[in-house]
């Protein structure tokens, strides 16, 4: 197998610390959003999911790839990652890993390129990629709720929490869009676009679980807020209603795409 020069495990870690919840309390991407993202790519034989986590992303690849490889740099994260037959997890920063060259069919970094060095990511992206391979960047920002609790969670977002918020987060308020996208834009197909949306039927305990993954959550509780944080949660549930309630959530997924070293097509599902 061909090995990196060098391999950097120094990362922006926001998330180890509270890897277990953030496996059981992140919303999960639709199945037919992977269905769409397969769909592009010129074959299934291997699929890369890059700043994996705990794996979202990489259990959907594996029913529509005969391989997944998913690769972070934190260990925590892999420890609570969803167990797949065909899904190989690696510790691997996403600019410097173990795949071989032209090996790949679809790229995808779901929720965590903002975190990528990206030079040297696109270099490897570059490096791994088959001809025809597709690269996904995909991300979604906060959740929509009910237009009664909305304000509410909208002054905890970006009132209590703004300055708390890792520099990086502006890339996913704008939905990648400033991000450097050094490649030929390839525009998403009706299929995707149709199925870019997450959706949960939440109580307000596993809201308040989700919003205990956000990196500025923890930085606000590492510099003494935690009294912010429970008045914050006291006023949701008394917004709420009963614990048991169920209310829908959403999650807009926005998405960038680029077919990656030559032209070959998708292959026929």
């Amino acid at each position: 197998m061909e090995q990196p020069a060098h391999r950097r495990l120094e990362f922006s870690d926001h998330f180890s610390e509270r890897a277990a919840l953030y496996a059981s309390a992140r919303p999960a991407y639709p199945a037919e959003f992977a269905d769409a993202l397969a769909e592009l790519a010129p074959r299934h034989e291997l699929a890369w999911d890059v700043g994996c986590g705990s794996g979202q992303m990489s259990r959907l690849l594996a029913a529509r790839f005969t391989r997944v490889v998913a690769t972070d740099a934190s260990s925590e994260q892999l420890a609570h990652a969803f167990a797949q037959a065909n899904v190989e997890y690696r510790r691997e920063p996403a600019e410097h890993t173990t795949l071989e060259r032209e090996s790949v069919d679809l790229i995808v970094a779901a929720q965590s390129v903002h975190w990528f060095e990206l030079a040297r990511f696109y270099a490897e992206v570059r490096r791994v990629a088959r001809p025809g391979a597709l690269l996904a960047l995909v991300c979604y920002s906060t959740m929509r709720v009910d237009a009664q609790l909305a304000s509410l969670v909208e002054d905890f977002y970006g009132g209590t929490l703004a300055r708390h918020w890792p520099e990086e987060r502006v890339h996913v308020e704008s939905n990648y869009r400033e991000l450097p996208f050094p490649f030929d834009e390839l525009a998403p197909s009706a299929r995707l676009r149709a199925a870019s949306q997450m959706h949960a039927s939440w109580t307000v305990d596993q809201v308040l679980d989700y919003i205990g993954t956000w990196s500025a959550v923890r930085a606000l509780e590492r510099q003494g807020g935690r009294a912010d944080l429970e008045r914050f949660a006291t006023r949701l549930r008394e917004a709420w209603g009963p614990a048991d309630n169920r209310r829908t959530l959403r999650w807009p997924l926005a998405v960038r795409l680029a077919r990656l070293g030559g032209a070959a097509q998708p292959s026929a599902q």
